[in-house]
């Protein structure tokens, strides 16, 4: 038997805070007494409002604690980590899935406070990604205009639903019913016109050509005074969340000021709008020292698969639900990029012939989130894209013959692979006979 050496603390004095609603419970550890290799500590309870808040800074102020660890519960922890930020402490968040009792120990408030004490004076957890004050106020925003755009969506579904009830097949003949000629159209309807001829003569541009399929579309034979009521309320909110987001748009803009240069340079990247830059830098901010590697930010974001081991065996596991605004911001630009004339296009291309497309948009969403942090990591960094032929290009050429011989001969043909040029060194040609 051999004496060994306890590990330091990682924090000498330390404090854990379970945080509710109306009152937050906190237990400070701190020293024993001189020479005592025992902890002390004392718990309290605060309220919530701004007074009390700051009487629960000032407690840990006087017992010189040097970092305070809480639970996420829900939106109720950032009145808390704000105001202890603001007033010089050193706060960690922890996800509140990993913070877990023992088991068959009591839980009370109180005990749980103790615990994430214990937790943050030993540093057993990483603490969870809190973006600076000026990230905050821009993903307030930039979530909030997400939500916009979202409502929209929803309330031009509902119309085009309403359209089908009252037998209008105008989203037949039209891409989008919303745009500039299905809108005329819709108005029109809604100031009393039922000739199905004189409103298709409102089409423009390329809907012109379509004029006899609109007549037929725009029928109001089974039309009712209660759909226009309720279509002219539809128009009108969705007219209303088009206001709202430009006005908040307008106000992303004031606050991403500082970070122009930066936009600019994601707005390069295949499947980037100025909005798709604005949505990633309120989500990760514009520090990537927080996240070492690029593999770091794919898995802290859940773009990054999970492996299993078990027995010797590794299962592929799925990425797992991450931020919701990041996926969904991806999700969107990496769908863009596939259509594009792009390596990422082409690298999309590639991926779907042998893996769901799902999977493959995943594997691009990755792909862009590595270049995200490459060009976020240097003020000086650009977007070069590789080229659709980067693949072909790199590729070795004689598997690539025999991978194409093979499938000649599944076909029932006689493969003879000769190359035009041949060199010195070039191996001797192959006969396959099926």
């Amino acid at each position: 038997m051999e004496d060994v050496e306890d590990e330091p603390l990682f924090a000498g004095r330390a404090a854990g805070i379970d945080i509710g609603k109306k009152t937050v419970m906190a237990t400070v550890r701190v020293p024993g007494e001189h020479g005592s290799a025992r902890r002390r500590q004392e718990t309290r309870e605060f309220g919530t409002t701004r007074r009390e808040l700051e009487a629960l800074a000032a407690w840990l102020h006087s017992w010189e604690v040097e970092r305070a660890g809480m639970e996420a519960t829900g939106d109720y922890w950032k009145p808390v980590y704000f105001l202890l930020e603001k007033a010089g402490l050193d706060c960690t968040l922890y996800k509140a899935s990993q913070v877990k009792a023992l088991p068959g120990r009591p839980k009370t408030d109180k005990l749980d406070s103790a615990w994430l004490a214990v937790i943050t004076e030993r540093g057993s957890l990483q603490g969870s990604f809190v973006p600076p004050e000026d990230i905050r106020r821009l993903r307030t925003c930039t979530r909030y205009r997400r939500h916009l755009v979202q409502a929209r969506t929803a309330q031009k579904q509902r119309a085009e639903k309403l359209l089908e009830d009252a037998h209008l097949k105008l989203s037949s003949v039209l891409t989008d019913i919303h745009g500039a000629s299905g809108r005329d159209m819709l108005s029109a309807i809604i100031a009393g016109e039922r000739d199905p001829a004189v409103l298709a003569q409102l089409a423009r541009g390329m809907a012109r050509r379509k004029l006899r399929q609109l007549e037929e579309a725009l029928d109001c034979t089974f039309l009712t005074d209660g759909h226009v009521f309720v279509l002219k309320r539809m128009l009108r909110h969705i007219d209303q969340l088009n206001a709202e987001i430009t006005e908040v748009t307008t106000r992303i803009v004031e606050l991403c000021r500082p970070w122009e240069d930066k936009i600019a340079r994601l707005s390069t990247i295949p499947g980037f709008s100025a909005a798709t830059a604005q949505d990633l830098i309120a989500e990760i901010g514009v520090d990537m020292r927080v996240f070492p590697t690029p593999g770091h930010l794919a898995s802290w974001a859940r773009q990054a698969p999970g492996v299993s081991e078990s027995a010797g065996r590794r299962k592929n596991k799925g990425a797992g639900h991450g931020n919701p605004y990041i996926g969904g911001t991806l999700g969107e630009a990496a769908a863009s990029a596939a259509r594009t004339l792009t390596f990422l296009g082409a690298k999309y291309r590639r991926l779907i012939r042998h893996m769901p497309k799902l999977k493959a948009q995943r594997a691009t969403m990755r792909s862009q989130l590595v270049i995200v942090w490459n060009v976020l990591s240097s003020d000086d960094a650009v977007y070069n894209d590789l080229g659709t032929d980067y693949y072909e290009t790199r590729a070795d050429t004689s598997r690539r013959a025999r991978s194409h011989a093979l499938a000649l001969e599944r076909l029932g043909y006689k493969v003879t692979i000769e190359p035009f040029h041949p060199e010195p060194d070039d191996p001797v040609p192959v006969t396959r006979a099926s």
